[in-house]
């Protein structure tokens, strides 16, 4: 699921995004050295998930200009709130391409969304002889394609959709130091990675760890406290046993406020805190002055440029038309095409042909019945005239009756709000007590003939006992509106 990096070129824009909150960085490789051009922030006034792809553009585009920010190739870094999470065990002994199988079937059971509809990558954590973690991380492909369609509408190319997190501290260089948990603060909460025998061995988002206090935002020091130690209780034995650091990003008053909450707690822990404001000269690859403040964007792009992987890649896949003909027309399959396409031609001649004598034969009908059907017509314009209009199909009834009979009656869902628009379209929102009772409503649901395009909007929740609290719609197909 994660491809290597490879790059030659020497300039590159980092480009991050969090929350409302867009930090970008152009940097230039000079040898073994690299050039930091410019590196800034900026807030966004327009959502790439609900406005138009091409006036996001615009608005990214007028930050750079005023920045003087040229760079054509970028990386982009995704806000961690768009991620999923599962974790999963892999049998010892299992061959790479079993493993990748069954990484692909789990991540179609466990996330609640088509597999087509996701771009999911992995991390293995454990000796390869044994056996291993696996963190899977999934992010909507509508999320990534929106992103992509409005970098290119300003003429950037995207190399690799990633995220920021991951760069700040990737998987091989917690071998040394052992496991190593990151707190990074940021627009929507705090994003917490544990790094650990070669892997991500846990990736989320403390959403309630910032609590805004008028203009200021505060840390939440019990909430975090809470989070750390339910987060390193969920791991393994021999993963937690080595996780033994805990590094806090940041140069700003608020990642001091972390660090200075966090650390007697991380202690209690078995924990070594550290707040890191500034990167070492070497530690992103390619030699920095001494000094460079952290920044997620500029940790992004200098990786990328010194060609290492990310733990997680989103990047769509994109196949040039040349070679996806000449896979199609290889050499060896070159006579049978050219037998297949001689036999699909002449098929098409004969089709065609007896397509002319079908319409001849129906014409000579059409003129028979012509003045009969006329005579219909006019009798069925005159009844609809003076016939009263009302609609006898009951549709929210009917609407409400597929609905009440997909959830349990047990109560494992319940729904607390359903919502019918004119044009047949259905929101409904309501709880579950755990993922597999709503992933069975949800295929009760989709069973019904009249419910079309059944799409899950959010779900968030599920943890310390928890409901899942969800969000989903779909179309009513009505019968009635086909006849009139």
């Amino acid at each position: 699921m994660n491809v290597p990096l490879k790059t030659t070129a020497n300039t590159l824009l980092g480009l991050v995004l969090d929350g409302n909150r867009l930090e970008f960085a152009s940097v230039k490789r000079t040898n073994g050295s690299a050039e930091i051009r410019k590196s800034a922030s900026a807030a966004l006034m327009l959502d790439p998930l609900t406005n138009d792809p091409e006036l996001v553009g615009a608005e990214i585009r007028s930050h750079l200009e005023k920045a003087g920010v040229r760079d054509r190739r970028c990386v982009v870094g995704v806000p961690l709130n768009w991620a999923l999470t599962l974790s999963m065990k892999v049998p010892a002994g299992l061959a790479a391409e079993d493993v990748h199988s069954l990484l692909a079937m789990e991540a179609e059971r466990g996330f609640p969304y088509a597999p087509d509809t996701l771009m999911v990558s992995s991390s293995l954590v454990g000796p390869a002889d044994g056996e291993r973690t696996a963190t899977l991380v999934a992010i909507p492909r509508d999320h990534i394609i929106r992103l992509q369609e409005a970098l290119e509408s300003i003429g950037l190319r995207p190399v690799s959709f990633s995220l920021g997190l991951a760069a700040l501290q990737p998987v091989g260089e917690s071998e040394t130091a052992g496991g190593v948990m990151v707190l990074l603060p940021g627009e929507k909460g705090v994003g917490l990675q544990i790094t650990a025998q070669g892997g991500v061995a846990a990736l989320r988002l403390l959403e309630g760890a910032l609590e805004q206090e008028g203009a200021e935002r505060r840390v939440q020091k019990d909430y975090v406290a809470r989070e750390l130690r339910i987060t390193l209780g969920q791991l393994p034995d021999d993963v937690r046993s080595v996780v033994r650091n805990l590094k806090v990003f940041g140069s700003d008053e608020l990642a001091e406020e972390l660090y200075e909450q966090v650390k007697p707690r991380a202690e209690a822990l078995g924990l070594r805190a550290q707040l890191v404001r500034e990167f070492a000269p070497m530690e992103l690859g390619p030699t920095i002055p001494n000094g460079t403040a952290v920044s997620t964007a500029l940790a992004l792009a200098l990786r990328h440029l010194a060609g290492r992987s990310m733990s997680f890649e989103f990047l769509p896949p994109r196949v040039s038309k040349w070679k996806q003909f000449t896979e199609q027309h290889a050499s060896k399959k070159l006579v049978y095409a050219a037998a297949v396409c001689g036999f699909v031609v002449l098929g098409v001649v004969g089709l065609f042909g007896w397509q002319q004598w079908r319409l001849n034969q129906l014409e000579k009908q059409w003129r028979g019945m012509e003045a009969r059907v006329n005579t219909v017509k006019d009798m069925e314009a005159r009844i609809r005239k003076y016939r009263p209009w009302y609609d006898e199909s009951f549709r929210a009834l009917s609407i409400l009756k597929a609905v009440t009979q997909a959830f349990p009656e047990d109560g494992t869902v319940a729904a607390k709000s359903v919502e019918i628009r004119e044009r047949a379209g259905v929101t409904c929102s309501g709880t579950a007590r755990n993922n597999a009772a709503l992933l069975r409503m949800l295929d009760l649901l989709r069973a019904s003939k009249l419910v079309k395009d059944l799409k899950v909007e959010q779900v968030k929740g599920g943890q310390n006992n928890q409901p899942l609290e969800f969000t989903f719609n779909f179309n009513w197909a009505d019968p009635v509106q086909g006849n009139r």
